[in-house]
């Protein structure tokens, strides 16, 4: 357990949250899985390019919605759980959820996605991702209650194509550091031309021919290796 220099309270930091399992970056286990994560969707130009090449390697993934996109392109939310992937909680506008944001703002972003995604889908997430990894006690909290786990990503799985870096800046940051349990972070949605469709075309096969299977990540966390216990 982590304390404050006072020691009156623990250090609300990710080993605070990971220990309670109430924040999850990666997942320990000893099978090769990886989950890749694709957020602020969904996206026409290329979404349907994603679904297209996770389709061709047999690879499922989860998709942190929008909900103002979702609502203004329902059938690729159809198509994404039609292929068996995973839906999840990403706002309703993308919408940074810091300490000062009002708990009531909160709580209708997350809320009014929800109610999007199911009119969409007749289904419920199980999973949250806070726009720009901003993540708080405030936050945790409110996601715990109505019925999610938040979801971050591996540290050394942040492609940043969101920044356009480069396609072998995207390949590299994957492939060089890929680790069972690993989940990366990928962007349906970027401003400009999206080079992460590239990427995968090189990421994908390669992490295959590797022995790793790509899984959701309510699958990945089904197959954490539990702790030994003292």
């Amino acid at each position: 357990m982590f304390y404050s220099s006072a020691g009156a309270a623990p250090k609300k930091n990710r080993a605070y949250y990971e220990g309670r399992g109430e924040v999850v970056w990666e997942v320990p286990t000893d099978n090769k899985l990886v989950a890749l994560t694709f957020d602020d969707g969904p996206d026409l130009e290329n979404t349907p390019l994603i679904l297209d090449l996770l389709k061709q390697y047999d690879a499922k993934a989860t998709f942190f919605l929008i909900g103002n996109k979702a609502e203004r392109s329902p059938e690729l939310v159809k198509r994404e759980v039609k292929e068996g992937h995973e839906l999840a909680n990403h706002t309703y506008s993308h919408s940074y959820l810091n300490q000062k944001t009002p708990l009531s703002k909160m709580k209708s972003e997350i809320k009014h996605a929800e109610e999007i995604i199911a009119s969409i889908t007749g289904q419920k997430c199980n999973l949250f991702r806070p726009p720009g990894g901003f993540y708080h006690e405030k936050l945790v909290n409110l996601a715990k209650e109505e019925g999610y786990t938040v979801v971050m990503w591996s540290w050394h799985q942040d492609t940043r194509d969101w920044d356009r870096p480069g396609v072998k800046k995207i390949v590299d940051s994957v492939l060089n550091h890929t680790r069972n349990g690993d989940i990366v972070l990928f962007h349906e949605y970027v401003e400009g031309k999206s080079q992460t469709i590239d990427a995968l075309k090189i990421i994908l096969p390669e992490l295959k021919q590797r022995g790793y299977q790509f899984v959701t990540v309510s699958e990945l966390l089904s197959n954490k290796k539990a702790r030994m216990m003292n």
